[in-house]
């Protein structure tokens, strides 16, 4: 348990350190909560005497049944010899206080490993329950951290979308300047040749004009 928590407070200072700056709290946060659910988890020692406890209480509650098993076999091999005697019901008498007697101490040992067993499962069960309490404010903290991530992320892909979409609005508004640089550029040309013609056109009229006045 212990070394598994530790696995994730590294894995965990490794991805803080990707975070924004805005997240660094949250991530002091989750290690914080780490650190004590590592604390508050059950240690080997614990583990161990648990698990022997659990041993001890099995063997107790096994011992109690093979003594009643063998003390209910005794009954029924001694019993029917019983009326073969002459005090026929002293001895069955005597053979169930043998039995009573053996039922007895064999519910002693089932009760007793029960009883183990029922310690045992309620310190693991609190321990559970200290362990489960402890991550809670670790668990919440690193949804935080989640959300942070996710925001900024979303945060700067939106910063690169717009800054896309600017691109592509400088590059046609560069476009459509060219364009009508280029369209004023042809009609300046298209008028200078235009009057260009004209003034040929009344200068021939004029030369023209002239030779015809000039005729007897």
């Amino acid at each position: 348990m212990i070394d598994r928590f530790r696995s994730l407070l590294s894995s965990f200072r490794r991805s803080a350190k990707s975070l924004p700056r805005t997240g660094w709290a949250l991530c002091f946060g989750l290690l914080s909560g780490l650190a004590t659910v590592a604390q508050g988890a059950p240690t080997a020692e614990q583990n161990a005497d648990w698990e022997q406890r659990l041993t001890r209480a099995a063997e107790l509650r096994r011992a109690g049944a093979e003594r009643q098993a063998a003390a209910d076999k005794l009954y029924e091999e001694l019993e029917p010899t019983c009326y073969k005697k002459f005090l026929v019901n002293r001895c069955r008498d005597n053979a169930y206080r043998e039995l009573t007697a053996s039922t007895r101490e064999a519910k002693r040992l089932e009760n007793e490993g029960k009883a183990i067993e029922r310690q045992v499962r309620k310190e693991q069960f609190s321990a559970r329950d200290v362990e489960a309490a402890a991550m809670a404010p670790a668990r919440e903290a690193r949804l935080e951290a989640l959300e942070v991530e996710t925001a900024a992320a979303r945060t700067e892909a939106e910063i690169d979308e717009a800054r896309t979409r600017a691109d592509k609005e400088r590059k046609a508004e560069e476009g459509a300047r060219r364009k009508a640089e280029e369209a004023e550029r042809l009609r300046k040309e298209q008028a200078e040749h235009k009057a260009r013609v004209a003034e040929k056109a009344q200068k021939a009229n004029a030369k023209a004009a002239a030779a015809g006045t000039e005729k007897p």
